[in-house]
């Protein structure tokens, strides 16, 4: 009986450790997301976790709504203060978040380039792929702010070498 509630224990530390890891890390997506994050910004593409991008590119970007992308992105300003302020408190930290990346894009972060450095361009061009920006392509937990190597998938359609190249990065 001790046995059991020593691996209990061990297990339940591990555990965590594990999600000390990630909270460090400030990259995966917060236990609580407001609702109208997921309704607004979802609609359109993943709720990217805000530990992707340092808090002064999560504030240009809510304050250019209007023109997001090329999308007029435009919310009521309840709205926006919510989000702005949840996309603060949890925006990314530390070596990943050292400065804003160009366009405030996730794509442009050195930590993003860094982990997909070996991805020729004709990995994000492909139709099951579309764009750098469609994690889900690819990380089969990003809809749920996972994007460990781990539960990688390789789309289909790739030669040996973009084969190769999605373990390069690893």
């Amino acid at each position: 009986m001790n046995r059991m509630v020593l691996r209990l224990v061990a297990c339940l530390g591990l555990a965590a450790c594990a999600g000390v890891v990630l909270a460090g890390g400030h990259r995966a997506m917060p236990g609580t997301v407001p609702r109208v994050y997921v309704e607004e910004c979802a609609s359109c593409h993943i709720a990217y976790p805000p530990g992707l991008l340092p808090g002064a590119a999560w504030q240009r970007l809510m304050d250019g709504l209007g023109r997001h992308y090329g999308t007029d992105a435009s919310l009521d300003p309840a709205s926006v203060k919510l989000i702005a302020g949840w996309l603060r408190d949890n925006a990314g930290r530390g070596k990943y978040a050292l400065s804003p990346p160009a366009d405030n894009r996730i794509t442009r972060t050195g930590w993003f380039m860094r982990k997909h450095r070996g991805i020729p361009d004709s990995v994000w061009r492909m139709p099951s792929v579309k764009s750098a920006a469609n994690c889900q392509a690819c990380h089969t937990g990003a809809q749920q702010g996972r994007f460990d190597d781990d539960e990688l998938r390789i789309p289909d359609g790739l030669n040996a070498a973009q084969r190769r190249a999605f373990h390069d990065g690893e």
